[in-house]
């Protein structure tokens, strides 16, 4: 049947009309947001203060592997590289399930911190598992998707099994990790031919163990004392103490198809969102019938931006100056009425902010750090807490929290 001419002239004018409409109820992509950020500083404190194990007197570490593993420190002070970032999400990772974070240098060891990590024999992903290991923590393999190669999935395994492993040994994190590159089984069984118990064990006397398993030990220690060393080069701290993406673990939708689709729709940047989620094969979200995680740069929220208000308001009335790297404060009207009075003015102070550090804060006044540390009652291992009053003038009282309450002895 034909339609008369210009019943088909009316239809097609509707259905011009009716495409603004449509085109407005598809959801529009999102150009990509500044990803939340955290100071790198940060993440090494947090590292420092899970250490079971922090002597790293001389002779305490093996020489062979301090220079096996000297290029560590280094890597994490590369802007490109985003090992600083999945270090702080294993860090938190580890300090959430109240393990030492010794554990997080088990990553540096077996891939490099490299989540597409593949090795001849067979393992994969950042933690290096085999596919029986994953199988038995429930890591999923399938067609197209290899959770081994998931920071977040393979993270997640990890740290369950290294929580089984903390309590199995008594928590000496030495022989967990033992029994993390041999089998729990194995290092029992050296236990028990050695004559050991594991709540009293010397690992070196292990002598039943290969060799492999036992510099296990040795490899990480020497790992953790080069992190700690490298504080003492004040060069190293300062390209340390720079914006980390923080990370977290998404929830994907039963629809999403590609890991490009999603990230533009969610103002992620897609070629970042790839690289750190190797484990979807060629970039695609197949169908599966559990839910599915990804490792994304986390947003900004609206308490971050509110922190600096908040701060702010705690110690009112207060002159405040500044900008975003940090604030200085003073009481409203003091310098003033000091002048006034002849007094001398009041001591300058300084509220730390969110991943701020010592070394930042001194610079930015024109301060040595050992300057500053002395003048509040710290030390160079004092950890700064968001919402500390730090004085920066010579004679003036110690530290003090937000609300004005003494802390000579915070983050000690």
């Amino acid at each position: 049947m034909r339609w008369p001419a210009t019943a088909c002239a009316l239809l097609a004018l509707l259905a011009a009309s009716a495409l603004p409409a449509r085109a407005a109820e598809q959801p529009q992509a999102e150009a990509p947001s500044t990803p939340a950020t955290r100071s790198g500083r940060e993440i090494y404190d947090r590292f420092r203060e899970g250490l079971a194990d922090p002597d790293c007197g001389k002779d305490s570490s093996s020489p062979r592997w301090r220079k096996h593993f000297a290029a560590a420190p280094q890597r994490m002070t590369q802007h490109d590289d985003d090992v600083l970032a999945l270090f702080g999400y294993v860090v938190d990772a580890l300090r959430a399930a109240s393990l030492p974070t010794e554990y997080a240098l088990i990553p540096f060891v077996e891939s490099g911190y490299k989540p597409g990590a593949r090795s001849r024999g067979g393992p994969a992903g950042m933690w290096q598992m085999i596919k029986v290991t994953a199988r038995n923590h429930h890591v999923p393999i399938r067609n197209g998707y290899d959770g081994r190669l998931s920071p977040v999935d393979s993270t997640a395994a990890a740290v369950r099994y290294l929580k089984t492993l903390h309590g199995m040994f008594a928590g000496d994190w030495r022989l967990a990790v033992m029994a993390y590159n041999a089998g729990e089984y194995r290092v029992f069984g050296a236990l028990r031919r050695s004559g050991q118990v594991a709540r009293s064990a010397d690992p070196e006397k292990l002598s039943s163990l290969s060799g492999i398993t036992r510099a296990y030990v040795r490899k990480l220690h020497a790992l953790s004392c080069l992190l700690d060393r490298a504080d003492d080069r004040e060069q190293w701290l300062h390209s340390l103490d720079r914006p980390v993406p923080l990370l977290e673990a998404v929830v994907l939708p039963p629809d999403a198809r590609s890991i490009d689709g999603w990230a533009r729709a969610h103002g992620r940047d897609p070629a970042t969102v790839r690289r750190l989620n190797p484990a979807f094969a060629g970039g695609r979200i197949a169908r599966a019938d559990r839910a599915q995680r990804m490792l994304v740069p986390a947003l900004p929220t609206a308490a971050d931006a509110a922190t600096d208000v908040a701060v702010g308001a705690a110690v009112a009335p207060l002159q405040v100056t500044g900008d975003g790297d940090g604030i200085t404060i003073a009481p409203v009207g003091a310098a003033a009425a000091d002048a006034d009075a002849g007094q001398s003015p009041q001591p300058r102070t300084h509220v730390v902010a969110r991943g701020e550090s010592a070394w930042s804060i001194a610079h930015r006044h024109g301060l040595g750090t050992p300057q500053l540390l002395a003048r509040n009652g710290l030390t160079a291992r004092s950890v700064l807490r968001p919402g500390m009053v730090l004085v920066l003038d010579e004679g003036a009282p110690a530290a003090t929290d937000a609300l004005g309450q003494a802390t000579p002895a915070a983050g000690k």
